[in-house]
């Protein structure tokens, strides 16, 4: 009997449990070159299920939770760091045992992966990051224009509200699912539900809520001084191809200064495509990204 699809694994990082998706069905496929996918904020490893289907012919495929969503645990205390997500990326390449890697990322996740390769340059093969480098100079500059005193207030407003929040209930598959099309208009009636399916949980009272910490909603006032980023950036030696959407609301980086600070890395835009262009543009996607790796 050929049983295709990922099996669900585990591992500890920071005392917490998280999970990823192994797509290697055999010991030769473990000896294939490893290529870890990494979601984005308010996502699961699910979403990645179309590329690790094309991929996993080249490649032993790995897809990981984040803190905080998907099957993994949540944080005790309700906040999200992007370095501690650092660690936990780190930590499932230690685990497995492998690499150099080859990444490919998105938006939240892309922001953790272009950290990691930072970090640990001799650890990144080649890495791809859709829509990863978060607020644009612009949007900073805007938001900064609000002394930190009066954010960093607002900011225990939010996570006070946040506690005492729980997640929204939907009274069907059907009601979770339509509140997906609404998220994103580009994707297929078949992405959604794919999408709706396995990033639900069903509540004791038959109802069904998102599976993502409502913590994440609320993010830290500042996360690191932008000199540290930009450093990080720079400390990136493998191949780097950032992706956007010209439909999207993130800020190009070819065109709003940022690509300065990489040394190894390419921009490449997608027409008709937003935020998710890996799912907006798949077969596009899949060709820019096989040329690529």
């Amino acid at each position: 009997m050929n049983v295709s699809g990922p099996t669900k694994q585990t591992f500890i990082s920071q005392r917490l449990k998280l999970s990823y998706l192994d797509w290697a069905e055999t010991a030769e496929d473990r000896q294939k070159p490893p290529l870890i996918l990494v979601h984005g904020g308010r996502d699961h490893a699910r979403s990645w299920d179309w590329t690790a289907e094309v991929l996993r012919k080249d490649w032993h495929v790995v897809a990981f939770d984040h803190r905080g969503h998907g099957d993994s645990e949540w944080v005790s205390d309700g906040n999200y760091r992007a370095n501690d997500m650092v660690y936990d990326l780190a930590q499932l390449v230690h685990q497995l045992g492998v690499g150099p890697v080859t990444i490919v990322s998105h938006s939240m996740g892309g922001n953790v992966a272009l950290r990691y390769a930072g970090v640990f340059p001799e650890m990144v093969k080649k890495i791809v990051a859709i829509e990863g480098l978060g607020r644009s100079p612009e949007n900073l500059a805007e938001l900064r224009a609000t002394p930190y005193p009066e954010r960093f207030a607002e900011w225990i407003g939010k996570k006070r509200s946040a506690s005492g929040r729980t997640p929204r209930k939907y009274k069907s598959i059907e009601d979770a699912f339509a509140r997906m099309i609404e998220e994103n208009s580009y994707l297929t009636q078949d992405q959604a539900r794919h999408l709706t399916i396995h990033g639900v949980n069903r509540n004791e009272d038959g109802t069904y809520s998102w599976k993502f910490d409502p913590h994440l909603n609320v993010w830290g006032v500042e996360d690191i001084a932008d000199e540290f980023i930009q450093q990080i950036w720079g400390a990136i030696t493998a191949p780097t191809l950032l992706l956007y959407g010209a439909d999207s609301w993130a800020s190009n980086p070819a065109k709003d200064g940022r690509i300065k600070h990489f040394n190894t890395a390419q921009v490449i835009e997608f027409e008709n495509a937003g935020h998710w262009l890996h799912h907006d543009q798949f077969d596009r996607f899949i060709s820019v990204l096989r040329d690529f790796l």
